[in-house]
């Protein structure tokens, strides 16, 4: 039998926006004033936030925290193209998503403080908890989506990972249930190039990460991250595939943590300093701002209104997190299921137990 190619496939990488701000006009997805501003708007506002918990983690007010800078635009990005019914399945790392999704920021700062009412979802808002073993929410995402498209339900799912995500066995299973199945989800990896300090080289041998997805049966493609229209119009274009029976997408959307992995990190220990400067020149903000402007919908006094108004709503969520009430233990377990499971339940049991008979 001659030898036979038995498949053929290609990725993509879309940038609308370069790293000073130009436009490519025939990508441009046009999107109105209003709904350009509010992303602007969020991902300063998440940008405030981060480093507010950054400085407030130093000064011991916050437990050990991971932060988003220069990571804005994937999320803020990916996250503006859901509707109200969609779930998003966030990792430690995608406060913008949930900011944008309407928690309110002195919940979240709850949660960096240490509480688990920070986890306490309110009703109608469809943002899972947080995720802290790595890909984890991958599984969740997918299996959502997977019961929505049994139920019949327009819902699409968006799980959030990083580059380190795909080394994981559950981004794999994920990723193969995903294709198998067809289900109505995005499964959303931001490479920011580092693992906590092992490089995205160090991860894989293929040329990207997107490229994984053709194994799966899976629609993949590439976006410049730090570009808020390509992640909007790539995600988009995935969140619509799925809701009308398309199957499910891999965006990796290529980006950088500038900052550490989390406050307990040194990055200056396995980076360089130029490779941090080169992400700097791309960031995020600055090339929305710089497209903005060229818009005419984006002056320097309205700038400064966005960032003083930033500070002002970040200032307030603090001192309301500080004040809230934390002290209930069994909040730790209050929060994780709709029905608690009885192993829980017994684990609840005998720690409350404990306590009483220590009188803490």
């Amino acid at each position: 039998m001659p030898i036979q190619q038995i498949f053929e496939g290609k990725i993509n990488n879309m940038q609308i926006i370069d790293k000073d701000g130009n436009v490519d006009e025939l990508l441009d997805p046009k999107l109105p004033k209003d709904l350009l501003l509010k992303m602007y708007i969020y991902m300063v506002l998440t940008r405030t936030f981060d480093q507010k918990c950054m400085n407030l983690q130093r000064q011991g007010r916050v437990l050990t925290y991971a932060p988003s800078l220069g990571q804005e635009a994937a999320q803020i990005g990916s996250v503006a193209t859901l509707e109200d019914k969609d779930w998003i399945f966030p990792s430690y790392r995608e406060h913008a998503t949930y900011l944008w999704r309407g928690i309110e920021m002195s919940q979240l700062m709850t949660y960096w403080i240490g509480s688990e009412l920070g986890m306490k979802i309110p009703e109608g808002k469809n943002n899972f908890l947080v995720s802290i073993p790595i890909a984890s929410q991958a599984l969740h995402a997918v299996g959502a989506a997977w019961a929505a498209k049994l139920r019949g339900d327009k819902v699409v799912t968006i799980g959030y990972f990083g580059d380190g995500a795909t080394s994981e066995g559950e981004f794999h299973e994920a990723m193969n249930f995903a294709g198998v199945y067809q289900a109505p989800c995005v499964l959303f990896c931001q490479n920011n190039q580092w693992a906590i300090s092992t490089a995205r080289k160090k991860q894989t041998a293929t040329t990207s990460i997107a490229q994984k997805a053709l194994a799966y049966g899976v629609k993949g493609i590439q976006v410049d991250g730090n570009d808020v229209l390509a992640v909007y119009k790539a995600t988009k274009e995935a969140v619509d595939n799925a809701r009308n029976g398309g199957g499910p997408t891999l965006i990796e959307a290529v980006t950088f943590r500038r900052g550490p992995h989390t406050t307990a990190d040194d990055p200056t220990k396995y980076r360089k300093e130029d490779e941090v400067k080169y992400w700097e020149e791309r960031d995020p903000i600055r090339r929305f701002t710089v497209y903005l402007k060229k818009a005419n919908y984006l002056n320097d006094e309205l700038e400064k209104k966005i960032l003083d108004r930033s500070v002002e709503e970040v200032e307030k969520a603090i001192l309301e997190a500080e004040a809230t009430k934390m002290d209930n233990p069994e909040d730790m377990f209050n929060y994780a299921f709709g029905t608690m499971p009885v192993y829980l339940q017994e684990q609840k049991n005998e720690l409350m137990e404990y306590l009483r008979s220590k009188k803490v």
